[in-house]
């Protein structure tokens, strides 16, 4: 199998840079990295690899994509953290096109295993009301009542992989990620998630001298975090089970976003004033991955603890900083 060819779509992003630079340290030979964005603006890029620009949008471009391919994984998606999101529904939406045209070029290609990135963001909104969630289990997803927008895209999307596969007899397979971070992501601009966003206001902070961190509301949402080499390993396992049905793929450790914040200045070593920013997007009040049902059909749940991975990405993020804005890199305390 791992002379095949793999298709990672989404490639140039955070995750799908990742999942290529895995895929190669496992032994993968033949790899086709595919992003709409130029090359040079892609996260990650790596030698040996079939690298494509292209609109995956549009179905002929998938059909190239999928050609010859043995697996693919969709993890292309236009999206951000919750201020995109929030902000750009149309835009999320269209994501629909993608997982669409993918699944039919995969079919017509004869790809063998298809794997989709979906998202926490399907669970029904009258279950994250309280800070205090009970985590979301699989089935809480129905009745649906999900992130408008991002969360539909995602949720009709998995009704098509789950069609495509007792239709058509194509092998999808799906993973409900929540809240990835790690070095080589987004970190600035208006598409970052909450521990890049903590990260560089507490470095841009210190760099400045300003003793004033803002925060998105009122910071007692809460929220779990999976670094992304959890993830990577979520992916490769889950692909290659015999799971049929989109299951969670999460830390189960629970955070708000003010213990976040204090976590950030806890590896920094800085204590900043709060200053809340009330009417920002902040999504649900609470979200958490029940992780029963990995544990049971796969005997194992991402366990790489929040300080460790921050610590990581604090540390990636001060460098990336330094790099751009010519200041010398704020190293952890």
């Amino acid at each position: 199998m791992k002379n095949k060819l793999v298709t990672v779509c989404g490639g140039g992003g955070f995750i799908g840079g990742h999942l290529v630079n895995y895929l190669r340290e496992q032994g993968y030979t033949r790899l086709r990295a595919v992003d709409i964005k130029p090359v040079e603006e892609w996260y990650q890029v790596f030698d040996g690899v079939e690298n494509v620009v292209a609109d995956l949008k549009l179905l002929p471009n998938c059909i190239d994509a999928c050609r010859d391919a043995s697996e693919v994984y969709n993890l292309a998606a236009d999206m951000g953290g919750m201020g995109f999101i929030e902000n750009n529904k149309a835009l999320c939406m269209l994501s629909v096109l993608i997982n669409t045209h993918l699944l039919q070029a995969s079919l017509q290609a004869g790809v063998q295993r298809y794997f989709y990135a979906s998202s926490a963001c399907v669970y029904a909104a009258d279950k994250q009301t309280s800070p205090d969630v009970v985590a979301l289990k699989e089935e809480d997803a129905y009745p649906a009542m999900p992130e408008d927008g991002y969360g539909w895209e995602k949720l009709f999307s998995e009704r098509m992989c789950r069609h495509f596969r007792e239709d058509f007899g194509l092998t999808t397979r799906m993973a409900r990620f929540h809240n990835v971070y790690g070095p080589h992501g987004t970190w600035e601009g208006g598409r970052e998630k909450a521990p890049a966003a903590v990260c560089r206001k507490v470095i841009a902070a210190l760099e400045s001298g300003s003793d004033e961190i803002e925060i998105w509301g009122d910071g007692h949402q809460t929220r779990s975090f999976m670094y992304i080499d959890d993830c990577l390993l979520g992916i490769d396992r889950i692909m290659h089970s015999n799971i049929t049905d989109a299951i969670n793929l999460g830390s189960s450790e629970l955070v708000s976003i003010n213990g976040l914040t204090d976590l950030v200045e806890s590896i920094a070593g800085v204590k900043l004033r709060r200053r809340h920013k009330l009417d920002a997007p902040k999504g649900v009040n609470g979200r958490n991955s029940d992780n029963t049902l990995i544990q049971q059909l796969l005997g194992w749940q991402p366990a790489i603890s929040l300080r460790e991975g921050m610590t990581k990405t604090y540390e990636w993020i001060s460098q990336e900083y330094a790099a751009k804005y010519g200041k010398p890199a704020v190293v952890s305390g």
